[in-house]
């Protein structure tokens, strides 16, 4: 059974003066997918993003949500995904209810619809109590959940996540990879891009490396660690150190009998493998 293609990136390209943030960016994301696009600040990221949710034009390129063409049919295209910014964008003067029935009016939903939404979303999330607070009066992370629940509330296909965690503590972060997973369960596509290596670890089917407008790699992290090697092997010498990678444990502990200075032997994560190819870090 062929898997039905969901987002479909061709040939996108975009330059800001002399700055390529795109380079002919080709990729296909399937139904039901967690997707994760990682690259550092700068990267191209956000610019993706923007182009296939219809927030900025390509110079060049076809994007295909649903297999609907966003330059020709960008009703039908936006209608089938739901985006949650980076910045938290709520209106903090009006309730959490207040600010999803804004945005049920903006996709034309009867008022019955929405109400009946609402009381699933907010359950959902588990801020029904804070149905008539004010969004001011919330913390960020619930603020997050909220801008999650907002996105959902038109019942679309596709999620765009992006950086939905930035600026979180460690137990608000985990309250929002928990609503992230029970999303995709439902077989709802996810697209999130993310600074933290942790959390495309942890959620993401597959992941896209992205520097300076090019894609570097894609597939799942344990395909992609493997490729580089399994283990890692952190020699320090004075205030640096350089890594090397080995397919076991084993051969890096003898590699490193040889070296001078101090060793760690760890396992190896994507942010290896993104220093790997691009000679930087995601953090960068």
């Amino acid at each position: 059974m062929t898997e039905k293609i969901a987002i479909s990136l061709k040939s996108l390209y975009k330059k800001y003066g002399s700055l390529i943030a795109l380079n002919n960016l080709t990729l296909n994301i399937f139904e039901g997918e967690f997707f994760g696009f990682l690259g550092p600040n700068g990267a191209g990221k956000t610019t993706a993003i923007r182009i296939i949710t219809t927030a900025t034009k390509s110079d060049s390129g076809q994007v295909f949500l649903n297999g609907f063409d966003i330059s020709k049919n960008p009703i039908k295209a936006k209608n089938s995904i739901g985006v949650v910014s980076q910045y938290i964008n709520l209106d903090m003067e009006l309730t959490c209810k207040e600010n999803l029935v804004v945005h049920g009016m903006l996709h034309n939903m009867k008022k019955k619809k929405v109400l009946e939404r609402i009381d699933y979303l907010l359950d959902y999330i588990e801020m029904t109590d804070k149905i008539n607070v004010l969004v001011g009066k919330i913390s960020g992370g619930m603020q997050r959940k909220l801008m999650i629940a907002r996105a959902l509330l038109h019942e679309p296909e596709i999620l765009f996540l992006d950086e939905p965690t930035v600026g979180l503590d460690a137990h608000s972060k985990r309250k929002i990879w928990d609503v992230m997973v029970k999303i995709n369960s439902e077989n709802k596509t996810i697209f999130l891009t993310t600074h933290y290596i942790e959390e495309a670890e942890q959620l993401c089917n597959r992941v896209a490396i992205i520097n300076e407008g090019n894609l570097i790699e894609i597939g799942s992290p344990e395909n992609l660690i493997k490729k580089v090697g399994a283990i890692a092997l952190d020699v320090f010498n004075h205030d640096d150190y350089t890594t090397y990678f080995f397919g076991s444990r084993e051969e890096a502990l003898e590699a490193g009998s040889k070296m001078e200075g101090k060793i760690m032997v760890r396992e190896t994560n994507l942010e290896d493998v993104f220093l790997n190819k691009t000679g930087r870090r995601v953090k960068d």
